[in-house]
């Protein structure tokens, strides 16, 4: 298996579909690299030389972030929010949806599974 920027990718599929096995790389974006680098979409991943391999993980290094340095931005994006107080970062604390969502019947994937509130039994009135 091919390894670029710290992830393996794998060996039969090609090149542009392989190359969003990194996070931080889409469709796009592996067209646009390999475009730049001067590579057939259709090769396969395996098929692809020591130099072609460093010329794309050069053009990645220079250009994007990717895989760590992504994800450690935007966790930073996101304490930021969290640490002013934002109405963003208020939603991201309490684990409810952040883009406006309607949350009254869905948003099952944010708040987790239902949790069920007992009923309160009718009072009896007495005369």
């Amino acid at each position: 298996m091919p390894r670029i920027v710290g992830v393996d990718i794998p060996n039969d599929k090609s090149i542009w579909i392989s190359l969003t096995y990194v996070v931080g790389i889409g469709k796009y974006t592996s067209g646009q690299i390999l475009k730049e680098a001067g590579i057939d979409k259709a090769t396969k991943a395996g098929k692809l030389s020591e130099d072609e391999l460093s010329q794309i993980t050069q053009i990645i290094d220079r250009s994007y972030i990717v895989e760590g340095q992504l994800r450690r931005q935007v966790s930073q994006n996101i304490a930021r929010l969290r640490d002013i107080n934002c109405y963003k970062g208020i939603r991201h604390r309490r684990g409810l949806p952040v883009h406006g969502q309607c949350t009254q019947s869905n948003a099952r994937t944010r708040k987790g599974p239902r949790k069920t509130v007992a009923g309160k039994k009718g009072v009896k009135e007495k005369r």
